[in-house]
């Protein structure tokens, strides 16, 4: 069997149906295990509660979400890239790494005297290297990718280091750069971009249900784009206000420029993922390697193609790092970066048994963990159940908290597959 009659076999539904068959079908995938991202909008609706009674005058103030945004982009960016091993069943313990390797490139060249395109071309060629060379080892030699990625994950470290230097820091020059996380369009710039982001997302949403020929009810698409133009219009207000400090001298206002760029990336990946053959066989690979196989997919390909993608994107991440932090160290990538991210991954909804799972469920799973991040500082100390005085601003209390949420979600996900068996 060809490759063309097989994507066929995972061609789009297009049986006419109502809004009630839409939410039918939805309960009826609820109950057989797929929960999808209904865990992390839950965990995120009770942590925003939580810290906001906590501490309401600096968690629910207008800086703090922005901050809240800016803290999240890296892990969101690097959790996509490993969504996409992921969704093949497969790990990439080396993404942190991938992503430390391509910013200490791109500073390098910098600090050499290239220009910024250049410095970003020869990272991001370095990236796509790094990924295919996963991928190879995986698709063509048969290694298992815990065993290669833990391997590239002590590899990658030995480049980085040999980049930067052990011990040293490499600055970042480039206000391009530096600006993509930290700086903020203007007020007047974000209602620009939200009002084309809605104008656009509402014509794919219409093309989209044209296309299925009512198997996706346009009173569907209404709820979509109204819900979403509801969230947006508030996020917009709310950061277009002044979260400068009292005393200063300037205001600070406007959405952060890392949120367009992020969301850029989110929509082409979902693009990719829903609406090309790649993206159709991907998620086939992932939950059924053989049958896919036997439909005629090239099961290799798609995986070297994965990995090459995750090795690219990570690298993209790599780039949120360092404007994070306006420098590039033996550290960039390294510590709890890679775990971070495979922890926003599960937790926003990605089956670790491949074939499950959106590039939106990493970016719900990332602002879960930022609000863990950003939220328990402010907390400060508290007495738990009148016995002990616990201080929840500590790195212990956040890594045991984050580490509870990943095993929580890992949880749900193999308890929701066993119910659905």
């Amino acid at each position: 069997m060809h490759e063309e009659t097989a994507v066929a076999d995972f061609g789009l539904d297009t049986t006419p149906r109502s809004l009630a068959d839409v939410a039918h079908d939805a309960i009826a995938r609820f109950r057989g295990g797929d929960l999808g991202p209904v865990p992390a909008l839950l965990a995120i609706v009770t942590l925003v509660a939580v810290f906001g009674l906590a501490n309401p005058s600096t968690f629910l103030s207008v800086g703090n979400f922005a901050n809240l945004l800016e803290q999240a982009s890296a892990v969101i960016v690097i959790a996509m890239a490993v969504s996409f091993s992921l969704l093949l069943g497969e790990i990439d313990l080396a993404a942190g790494f991938t992503a430390g390797v391509a910013a200490a490139v791109m500073a390098t060249r910098l600090q050499d005297g290239w220009d910024l395109p250049s410095a970003v071309l020869l990272s991001a060629v370095v990236a796509v290297a790094l990924g295919m060379f996963t991928g190879f080892m995986v698709a063509k030699v048969g290694i298992p990718s815990f065993v290669v990625t833990l391997a590239n994950f002590l590899i990658f470290q030995g480049i980085l280091l040999l980049l930067v230097k052990e011990g040293g820091t490499v600055g970042i020059d480039s206000e391009l750069i530096r600006d993509m996380v930290g700086a903020s369009l203007s007020p007047t710039q974000s209602w620009i971009f939200v009002v084309i982001a809605l104008a656009l997302f509402a014509a794919f949403e219409v093309r989209t249900q044209r296309a299925s020929h009512g198997a996706v009810p346009m009173s569907l698409v209404a709820m979509k784009v109204a819900g979403t133009t509801a969230v947006a219009v508030i996020a917009t207000l709310l950061l277009n206000e002044n979260r400068a400090l009292a005393r200063a001298n300037i205001e600070i206002k406007g959405m952060p420029v890392v949120v367009p760029l992020v969301l850029l990336l989110l929509v082409s990946i979902t693009f990719v993922l829903d609406n090309t053959r790649a993206g159709r066989h991907l998620y086939a690979v992932g939950g059924n390697a053989e049958a896919a196989r036997r439909a005629g997919i090239r099961v290799d390909r798609i995986k070297l193609a994965a990995f090459t993608a995750c090795g690219l994107l990570a690298g993209v991440g790599g780039y949120f790092l360092a404007s994070q932090i306006n420098s590039v160290s033996a550290t960039t990538g390294a510590n709890d970066t890679l775990l971070l991210a495979v922890g926003a991954a599960v937790i926003g909804g990605t089956s670790l048994f491949g074939g499950k799972g959106r590039m939106i469920n990493a970016a719900l799973g990332g602002l879960v963990l930022a609000l863990i991040d950003n939220g328990l500082p402010l907390v400060g100390k508290r007495s738990v159940f009148w016995l002990v005085e616990v201080d929840f601003s500590s790195s212990g209390v956040k890594a045991i908290a984050a580490g509870l949420a990943l095993l929580v979600a890992a949880s749900v996900d193999a308890l929701s597959r066993k119910s659905a068996g």
